[in-house]
């Protein structure tokens, strides 16, 4: 079993506000790419301003080719003077670098110019880890001591919440914290997936938590092959 074999695109009006899952990225058992987009959830996006991909225009149409030479143009430039400290905040191995997929999927492609994320679909494999923002915090807003580099969380999943039936919620302790975001909230759901564990890893706060990665690990899962 791949750590991976789909990124799905995201796409938002805006920092808080919803997601839409409007495509997805896969990769194909012989290692060729596609990119196709969810029709309806794309209709239903095009309601709040979203507007297709520039260079794949047609909502109706499967592409291939050169589909992840045109999404690696979001990925960081490998001549830039940061770019180490780019890979250590994602946590990304040397053996990494030049994997193109692997690197989009775990970086999430953001850039500040537009509001798509690449949320990659991870299957609960042994040694996964990846980091993810969490949702829902400019709905709770936290006081800026509720959490700390390096604490301990764990979740619980919400199958009856109203608005996602696959919600996962994190917790500190008995205080609820936010939520594990669109897509990647699935692979707690999978065999395997009660089993990892989450740490914070970084905090952006202003008297109140505005953003919140944390690191989805595993030590001990083994693959279903």
């Amino acid at each position: 079993m791949r750590e991976f074999d789909k990124i799905f695109l995201s796409w938002r009006t805006g920092p808080g506000s919803a997601r839409f899952i409007v495509g997805v990225i896969q990769k194909l058992l012989d290692d060729t790419m596609i990119f196709k987009y969810d029709v309806e959830e794309s209709e239903c996006a095009k309601k709040e301003g979203f507007l297709p991909y520039t260079e794949f225009p047609d909502v109706n149409k499967i592409y291939n080719g050169n589909v992840l030479d045109i999404f690696a143009q979001r990925l960081i430039k490998s001549d830039r003077t940061d770019v180490q400290k780019f890979y250590d905040f994602w946590e990304i191995e040397q053996q990494y670098f030049n994997d193109k997929f692997y690197l989009l999927g775990h970086t999430e492609g953001l850039l500040p110019t537009d509001n798509f994320e690449f949320l990659a679909d991870y299957n609960p494999v042994k040694g996964l880890h990846f980091l993810t923002d969490l949702a829902s915090l400019s709905v709770v807003q936290h006081s800026s001591d509720k959490l700390a580099p390096g604490d301990e969380l764990y979740t619980k999943s919400e199958k009856d919440n109203k608005h996602d039936g696959e919600a996962i919620a994190v917790y500190k302790g008995n205080l609820k914290i936010g939520y594990i975001k669109k897509v990647h909230c699935r692979v707690f759901h999978k065999e395997g997936g009660d089993k990892l564990k989450l740490r914070v890893k970084a905090v952006d706060k202003n008297g109140i938590i505005k953003r919140a990665f944390v690191k989805v690990y595993s030590e001990e899962i083994v693959s279903k092959k």
